[in-house]
């Protein structure tokens, strides 16, 4: 499906979905066009590569997702991969991530995606009735749509902060198996989440003031917000990274600590019975007993056992404590 926003800066005003194919006069320098591209098929995104003389390396990452989000310059334009991040908590990975490629040019800004995305539609739905995200260029489109995606980070990681804490009242409770695996499972998002995070910082973030990309200087400080909030959310996953490995630390010296626990009862325990096994044993190889008619001599036998493992046990107690 192919969505078109057309801003005509001399009208100020916003065309919506014509055929591409038929777009005789051009755009002007001030204009700005804005193609959405997703649940596409193999002819229409050729069809929209040729129109705008697209790099096959460019189209070939569209159509094979798995790329790492980076950017890649093309002449007159530049092509983006990003990953947005697609919670559902319903499925067994419950954090995923969907590809959006986007391909910017002086005046266009061309955005495929596999699946329709939730505040990409946001955005679309303002364009409808609205310039606000149409007339101050592709720098400043561009920014609004990666904001949107660095915004769906936030609930996610919120998510992530309270597993955590659930897992912290958890580890006393749960056994190690099940534990163990939700510690694994939180780590692997986390990682998950960092490799995709990483690069997109590394595409908005400058050295000395310089951009990786032309940016008007009115839209400078939207540009070094997002960076602030890619800056955060790389904080957070370290943040988070450190606490589950804490946690994580603190929950095997739990298990450590009651595996002693039952290794030092059960230690106790062989120790008492030592002597007591040597005393039967020496008794039980036909040795004569003092008055073995008497049942005296059975009842003084019993309870000197009874004393003896009663006094070791009250001495091993005291020691342990």
């Amino acid at each position: 499906m192919i969505k078109i926003h057309y801003f005509k800066k001399r009208s100020n005003v916003v065309e919506h979905d014509f055929n591409l194919k038929e777009f005789k006069h051009g755009l002007h320098a001030e204009d700005l066009l804005w193609v959405d591209i997703y649940a596409y098929s193999y002819n229409e995104l050729n069809d929209i590569a040729e129109i705008f003389g697209f790099h096959p390396l460019a189209v070939e990452d569209c159509l094979n997702e798995g790329s790492r989000p980076k950017m890649d310059h093309y002449g007159n334009y530049k092509f983006f991969v990003f990953h947005a991040p697609i919670y559902n908590e319903k499925s067994s990975n419950e954090i995923t991530t969907v590809e959006l490629n986007i391909f910017m040019g002086p005046n266009y800004v061309v955005t495929v995606h596999k699946q329709k995305l939730k505040w990409l539609g946001h955005i679309e739905n303002i364009c409808l009735n609205s310039t606000k995200y149409l007339d101050k260029g592709t720098d400043f489109l561009l920014h609004t749509l990666i904001d949107g995606i660095t915004d769906e980070y936030f609930p996610v990681l919120e998510r992530i902060r309270a597993r955590i804490d659930e897992l912290e009242e958890e580890i006393y409770d749960y056994q190690p198996k099940i534990v163990t695996e939700e510690f694994l499972a939180l780590k692997r998002t986390i990682i998950f989440i960092r490799q995709a995070i990483m690069p997109q910082k590394r595409i908005f973030s400058n050295s000395n003031g310089q951009w990786k990309f032309e940016i008007r200087e009115e839209n400078i400080p939207f540009y070094k917000d997002l960076n602030d909030h890619l800056e955060r959310i790389v904080e957070s996953t370290e943040t988070y990274r450190d606490l589950v490995n804490s946690t994580l630390d603190t929950y095997f010296s739990i298990i450590s600590g009651k595996s002693i626990e039952k290794l030092n009862l059960l230690t106790v325990i062989s120790t008492i019975m030592l002597p007591l096994s040597v005393i039967t044993s020496f008794f039980g190889m036909n040795v004569p007993l003092p008055y073995p008619d008497s049942p005296i001599t059975t009842i003084t036998i019993s309870v000197f056992l009874v004393v003896f493992t009663w006094g070791m046990w009250a001495y091993f107690k005291k020691m342990i404590a």
